[in-house]
């Protein structure tokens, strides 16, 4: 048991909850950048290959995109259907295999990737399909190719969907961050674990709290900042201006006090 009145309690606390941040944020960050990148394709590729998407038929067979859609939508689903910690233990070989490790912030990526992908995927999904089939018919008329229609209408007319659900998903790997604490993966989950629970500190306890709420509502206030601002269809409020009639009014006005 920790007492809080020993003289390097608090430097201590600090120290490790300082250490421990950083190891969150390494972990976090990284699979951040693994789940955008692999999660953004494979959810557009769900849209693209499903029936009546642009990419239905690849290389003319409708076969291979069928084939595509069915495996890649049975992946996501059987991955998004295993709990964490089931999913954190039954990937240890693996990323042993990957890392040289199971133990560590690093190792810790692998199942915090292959959890958030999925997710991330069928948000992704969502965003997209919501696109209006009008833009994209506008945009076939005008002689895009599929690729373009890709890449310049279905993404970006999405985006704004996108950022907002993958702020979501961020905030879970945050939650599943501190759940890989449980096989010594470091981070703010093994803090509270150790000095928290395992040594009765309820400042440890709170401060991990403290900590994990702000990452969370600076999260969710970025995501909500860049997803306003990359929604070009959203109206922008106009700044009120003085017609010449209104200025001469406010004149007229001012002197006739005077």
């Amino acid at each position: 048991m920790i007492n809080s009145a020993d003289p390097g309690f608090w430097s201590d606390l600090v120290e490790n909850l300082t250490r421990a941040t950083w190891e969150t944020l390494y972990m976090v960050l990284v699979t951040m950048i693994i789940t955008w990148i692999v999660g953004l394709v494979i959810g557009v590729v769900l849209v693209a290959t499903d029936r009546g998407g642009i990419l239905q038929a690849p290389f003319g067979s409708r076969a291979v995109g069928r084939a595509v859609n069915v495996v890649t939508a049975v992946v996501v689903n059987v991955t998004r259907s295993v709990p964490f910690v089931i999913l954190m233990i039954a990937l240890i070989p693996v990323t042993f295999v990957l890392i040289g490790t199971s133990f560590g912030s690093t190792a810790a990526i692998v199942p915090l990737s292959v959890a958030a992908i999925p997710f991330f995927a069928r948000i992704v999904e969502i965003a997209v399909r919501e696109v209006s089939p009008g833009k994209v018919e506008a945009a076939d008329a005008l002689g895009a190719t599929r690729w373009q229609i890709l890449a310049k209408v279905l993404v970006p007319e999405a985006m704004p969907a996108i950022v907002l659900g993958f702020t979501t998903t961020v905030v879970s790997i945050i939650n599943f961050s501190a759940i890989a604490g449980v096989i010594g993966a470091g981070g703010l989950g093994d803090l509270a674990i150790r000095y928290g629970y395992q040594r009765y500190s309820t400042e440890y306890i709170v401060a991990v709290v403290l900590v994990l709420l702000v990452l969370v509502q600076a999260l969710q206030s970025t995501g909500g900042l860049l997803a306003r601002r990359l929604d070009h269809e959203r109206p922008r409020p106009r700044r009120r201006t003085k017609t010449a009639a209104t200025a001469a009014s406010d004149s007229a006005t001012g002197h006739s006090a005077g």
